[in-house]
């Protein structure tokens, strides 16, 4: 009998210790960089094919599992996929299963086609486009929400067909633009230095896909299937084996360069008794304009909040918090909330510290009426 209790216990405490192992990864997995791998096209939409019987739904598929592959083996990144077989997603689904999983990083894989022997990767990211060729190449891959049910409710009217269509299309993702930039940079570099491929550049274009979402978002146009030597090579298990790696390396060394910045801040975090000989200099206090809060870790650099400089950030629970300006002169401060609000940043507001800590804006200016 004693046995038989002394197992129980055993069995319970394994089991309480086995819980507590889940709970504690899956706290872990909420601060774990997500990845959202997007392969385009699939199901009854083949993108673009050959003849020979290439299809960009398999290439795709086959180079998105493969990065896949490589990322999982990262403890400190999560992978979501928009579709692991031969089926058909819509575009709108696709940005919001990126935006549902509060996604870092979304990677959208496709390959190109041409009427001629035309080579090479290119690499693009959301915005209006320059010339005829990425207005092409935008509009072949948005055409596939004629296949989609609903599309006229779905995207509002928008017309793959119509340039004008895409004329606001890049407003939302414009303070992810300069990510999305340097990881499309990052991709091709990697593609012309080890891959030795042929390299068509960094792009804008309006893609509803990335339209879609709500992060640094690139679409990569690997290749040309109608290309004979370059076909072959995007078929083959060696070619979409070199896609995937190289694209996996561009993702980790761009997770890395966000890595070494997290905890850095651009103004120095110090209270000094007098910034100011203005009347409304408060002694021992801090002013900063509080202009967003965010569960992402962006970098606090101009080009990531509407070219406002001397952005901080502090973290506070699982948020991130970013104030603009630094100043014990409260008439500053007020300039500099005005000066936030005219880049967009409506809701800005003044927050106060003393010697360190937060405390209420009305107290601040009490302790200066004494």
């Amino acid at each position: 009998m004693q046995t038989h209790i002394f197992k129980l216990i055993v069995s319970f405490i394994i089991v309480l210790t086995f819980n507590s192992f889940q709970s504690a990864n899956a706290q872990t997995d909420n601060d774990k960089f997500i990845v959202v791998l997007d392969a385009g096209h699939g199901g009854k939409d083949p993108g673009k094919h050959t003849k020979t019987g290439l299809n960009e739904k398999d290439i795709a598929l086959k180079v998105v599992l493969g990065i896949g592959k490589i990322l999982e083996k990262d403890n400190d990144i999560k992978v979501v996929y928009t579709r692991k077989t031969d089926v058909f997603v819509d575009l709108f689904k696709r940005g919001k299963i990126a935006n549902d999983a509060n996604a870092d990083l979304f990677v959208s894989i496709h390959c190109n086609a041409h009427n001629s022997q035309a080579s090479g990767s290119e690499t693009y990211v959301l915005g209006l486009h320059r010339n005829k060729t990425n207005f092409d190449v935008a509009k072949a891959e948005n055409e596939v929400i004629f296949l989609e049910d609903n599309h006229e409710e779905n995207y509002s009217g928008y017309d793959p067909n119509s340039p004008e269509s895409f004329i606001g299309l890049s407003l939302m993702q414009e303070e992810f633009l300069d990510q999305s930039i340097e990881l499309a940079s990052l991709i091709q570099k990697d593609f012309t230095n080890k891959l030795k491929r042929k390299n068509r550049g960094v792009k804008q274009a309006g893609f509803i896909v990335l339209h879609q979402t709500v992060m640094p978002s690139v679409l990569i146009e690997t290749g040309f299937v109608t290309n004979s030597k370059e076909g072959k090579y995007l078929n083959s298990k060696k070619g979409q084996s070199e896609l995937s790696k190289s694209i996996s390396n561009a993702i980790l060394t761009f997770k890395k360069k966000l890595d070494d910045n997290v905890g850095k801040l651009v103004v120095e975090e110090t209270i000094v008794d007098t910034i100011s000989t203005d009347d409304n200099t408060i002694k021992n206090t801090v002013f900063k304009i509080q202009i967003a809060a965010s569960s992402k870790a962006l970098e606090p650099k101009a080009y990531n909040f509407k070219g406002l400089k001397e952005v901080s950030r502090e973290k506070s629970g699982k948020l991130y918090k970013y104030y603009y300006g630094y100043t014990s002169d409260y008439n500053k401060a007020q300039k500099l909330q005005i000066q936030a609000k005219n880049k967009g940043y409506k809701d800005a507001y003044i927050v106060a510290y003393k010697e360190g800590k937060q405390i209420k804006l009305s107290e601040a200016l009490k302790t200066e009426d004494k």
